[in-house]
């Protein structure tokens, strides 16, 4: 295959070598290493993003963008092949390649707050920059990504038509789901609030689609095909679901689910650093939601596969998507409870940023 992909953006695979990089899920992903530089190849995975070249579109509006706005910013977007496309259709699949930045690091967990801290301070810094920007011109590369409201809808409809021995085993969760709707309805209050706009945000902040330096700085967001418009409290939400806690949504030892509160601190440090200027008061009054918005939907996600025989997620053992629901369940849990605590952190640090804050 490389032999017949790789000469289309002018290099020699005799004399190149490719390897299987990092462990993302979604799409296929190659370090090209050539005499001169080095690339990043993937392969699109279609199944998710029904439309490549949406995706394509957007990277390519946004970098002529940060071109003009902010030049020195690392936009890490697709090479041109020889063709002039960025982005390849070929009997093989769609391709494109990245300049792969030398010198950079990625981490798969997170185990101190300044890696918290920056990690937040480069998603906030990319929507900061982008804050001019008319998201509505960007494509939905995945509909209804962060819909919560529809997730709901789904959730009720797999209870509905759930198996019937799983809905009888996750009954005391499906509960919890259901006495947990406001969390529903503050998100509908939020989309139908002209004080919350939408904007370009990345809606896939885990901590591996975060560039860092040698000295642990962040250096840039990666990994953008999920970039589109969206909610601040997407990138909020999901950066709190992923960083608070240390075990990952694959731990089944639930007493080990718990909430690190001076990342929470962290999250709010970094991104407001970047954002303070740019959110809307109505915005800030959001925040700590976030946290609640993305952990709850993930869990409805979970458990809706699960109701419904594993149909989307798939699962690797029996009850794997009701054991990552539990999970996320269990975190929500220990979310709920430091809500209130951390009305005080943000108060104190509402003021560092000059910016008033409400919960």
């Amino acid at each position: 295959m490389f032999e017949n992909i790789l000469p289309l953006y002018g290099l020699n695979s005799d004399d190149t070598t490719v390897n299987l990089f990092g462990d993302g899920l979604i799409n296929h992903t190659w370090k090209v290493t050539a005499a001169e530089q080095s690339y990043i190849l993937q392969k699109v995975n279609t199944d998710v993003f029904k439309e490549p070249s949406n995706i394509d579109k957007n990277l390519s509006l946004l970098k002529d963008f940060l071109n003009k706005k902010d030049p020195e910013y690392l936009f890490v977007s697709p090479v041109k092949a020889l063709s002039g496309e960025s982005l390849l259709d070929t009997p093989s699949g769609y391709f494109r390649m990245t300049p792969f930045v030398e010198g950079s690091i990625s981490l798969n967990a997170l185990t101190k707050r300044e890696e918290a801290y920056e990690a937040a301070k480069q998603f906030g810094k990319f929507s900061g920059l982008l804050a001019d920007f008319d998201a509505s011109t960007l494509n939905i590369t995945i509909p209804d990504f962060h819909n919560l409201s529809l997730r709901y809808e789904q959730f009720k409809t797999a209870c509905a038509n759930a198996n019937p021995e799983r809905l009888e085993q996750a009954k005391e969760y499906v509960d919890f789901i259901n006495e947990h709707k406001s969390i529903v309805n503050t998100y509908l209050d939020i989309v139908a609030n002209d004080e919350v706009p939408l904007r370009v945000i990345h809606h896939d902040t885990k901590i591996n689609n975060v560039l860092f330096d040698a000295n642990n700085k962040g250096i840039c967001v990666i990994d953008l095909d999920t970039v589109m418009p969206g909610y601040f409290i997407s990138d909020v939400g999901d950066m709190m679901r992923t960083y608070l806690c240390a075990a990952s949504e694959e731990e089944t030892d639930l007493t080990k689910i718990s909430i690190r509160k001076d990342f929470f601190k962290a999250i709010y440090e970094g991104y407001m650093e970047e954002m303070a200027a740019v959110l809307s008061e109505t915005e800030k009054q959001y925040f700590t939601y976030a946290g609640k918005f993305i952990i709850y939907m993930q869990a409805i996600r979970f458990l809706a596969d699960h109701l419904q025989n594993d149909i989307y997620y798939g699962a690797k053992y029996e009850g794997h998507n009701f054991n990552r629901a539990i999970n996320q369940i269990a975190l929500l849990k220990e979310y709920l409870k430091m809500e209130e605590e951390f009305t005080t952190p943000l108060s104190s640090m509402k003021e560092q940023h000059n910016q008033p804050h409400a919960l």
